[in-house]
């Protein structure tokens, strides 16, 4: 069965509401666009950057490994 949204967008999401945070906040804490964290939530952007990624993860305060498993 195909996924709509890629892992990576549900547990940016998951994590994020497990905080606490708005996706602004989550976007000005990881320095990335407001707009690259609603894409990657929502699915249109499936892989982002690892870079991108390293940063998401680091405002969410969990591992690279922990946002992609």
């Amino acid at each position: 069965m195909l996924r709509d949204i890629p892992l990576i967008g549900e547990n940016v999401k998951k994590f994020r509401k497990k905080i606490g945070i708005s996706q602004d906040k989550l976007s000005k804490l990881a320095n990335v666009s407001h707009n690259t964290i609603v894409k990657i939530e929502s699915g249109k952007i499936k892989n982002p950057t690892i870079k991108t990624a390293q940063k998401i993860a680091k405002a969410l305060g969990i591992s690279l490994g922990e946002l992609l498993k």
